[in-house]
């Protein structure tokens, strides 16, 4: 957690003085094609799935995933481990709000954006929330869980969701690259410090079970 916190912080460090400008231009041009940096490289197909992709990280589909949960938990009446998901997703939500307000770093302006844009740039807050939210939500289903595989394939499944989401962000030229990876860095810090958390209050899998 702390090296997830400190590298978002040196992300943010190097971003206010202007230093990843460059890379972050060659990394956004990389996915267009060569001479026209209005369209992105790959079939017409490609470009409309990496939209698909992107919606996995926007706030409907998220609140709609951490509803269904918050509704299994209390079904299951494990009211603990529903109030404490909510409270880690909307407390991310928070955070990265705070975040975008508090930096309000302008979108790219190099190529068309591929996707309707409402708030500034950093950190990505499709990359934030959905660390936040699956990561956190992966963290919850390891601890309800005994066998290690199983642990193993939720947490893989959360880490490349999120990735996916971050990488559709620069392809749609929607966000400069620093801001998914700062992106990612604060939603894994606060979901890592969610799931210290859940272990400190001691939420675990005896409260479904039971």
């Amino acid at each position: 957690m702390a090296a997830a916190a400190s590298a978002f912080i040196a992300i943010l460090d190097e971003v206010v003085e202007g230093d990843t400008r460059a890379i972050d231009e060659a990394i956004i041009l990389g996915f267009r094609v060569p001479g026209d940096p209005a369209d992105p490289i790959g079939a017409p197909w490609l470009e409309e799935a990496v939209r698909d992709v992107t919606a996995l990280g926007s706030a409907p589909t998220l609140v709609i995933a951490v509803l269904a949960v918050v509704g299994f938990l209390a079904l299951a009446k494990a009211w603990r481990l529903a109030i404490f998901t909510l409270a880690a997703s909307g407390g991310g939500l928070i955070a990265s709000s705070l975040l975008k307000y508090a930096v309000d770093r302008p979108r790219p302006d190099l190529v068309p954006h591929g996707n309707l844009i409402y708030t500034s740039s950093f950190p990505s807050g499709h990359s934030m929330m959905s660390a936040v939210v699956y990561l956190t939500l992966a963290a919850l289903v390891v601890r309800l869980m005994e066998k290690k595989r199983l642990k193993n394939y939720a947490l893989a499944v959360a880490m490349i969701l999120t990735l996916l989401v971050g990488v559709s962000r620069i392809y749609l030229g929607v966000h400069w690259p620093s801001d998914v990876l700062a992106g990612w860095a604060a939603g894994a810090a606060w979901a890592l410090g969610c799931w210290l958390i859940a272990r400190w209050i001691g939420l675990g899998g005896d409260e479904v079970r039971s």
